[in-house]
């Protein structure tokens, strides 16, 4: 990060471009910034309270550290492909491709409460987080002009880290309220949501380049 160097926006970058709510309203950026938040809500929520759960069905806290340890392996290790993933077949589809272990890794956490579904369920927590939230984050890139980026990504940003607080402070309680398997059976439901705009924002770009 240190050798690092961005530029920084110019005056034209931030005080240009078209008004927020029109950029906002495109069906595009809509979803990818639904995604978005959902790939990071549920990852961070299921994520912070799978060392709770561990403890609370009797598991070691060695148990605890290594599923997290691996879920952090299989969050960012990814990365390497995705990019290249992203630029070769653009945002959409990898943005599909990252619901999937999401929902995956919902079904898993459901099956047991076995050391290995909770690692198996972290893994690919991780891994759906990395597709879905990279691709929903390029697919922002792809809904606005240079001069509209400050106000988009900040508003975007808003959001998405905004939702994930709440889904941190929430990792404790509701688990424990009203227990981890109702959390994950919720799940599906912004999970089918996601996946259908993320579908059809696939099919709109297929003919678009038509």
């Amino acid at each position: 990060m240190a050798g690092l160097r961005l530029p920084r926006p110019v005056t034209v970058e931030r005080s240009q471009g078209g008004r927020l709510a029109e950029i906002a309203l495109q069906p595009r950026l809509l979803a990818a910034v639904a995604c978005g938040i959902l790939a990071y809500l549920l990852m961070n929520f299921v994520m912070t309270a799978a060392p709770l759960v561990m403890r609370l069905c009797g598991l070691s806290q060695d148990a605890a550290n290594l599923g997290l340890q691996w879920h952090v392996i299989a969050t960012y290790a990814p990365s390497f492909v995705t990019v290249r993933l992203i630029a070769r077949f653009g945002a959409p589809r990898p943005v599909v491709v990252g619901l999937a272990p999401i929902a995956a890794a919902a079904v898993v956490g459901l099956a047991g409460v076995e050391v290995a579904h909770f690692w198996l369920s972290l893994d690919l927590l991780g891994m759906g987080w990395n597709f879905g939230f990279l691709g929903a984050f390029a697919l922002v890139l792809d809904c606005h002009r240079s001069k509209e980026r400050t106000r988009m990504h900040s508003s975007n940003d808003f959001l998405v880290f905004g939702t994930m607080a709440l889904g941190s402070f929430a990792s404790g309680g509701l688990p424990t309220g009203c227990g981890s398997e109702t959390v994950l059976q919720v799940s599906f439901v912004p999970l089918g949501l996601a996946s259908l705009a993320s579908l059809v924002t696939v099919q709109r770009v297929r003919r678009a380049a038509r």
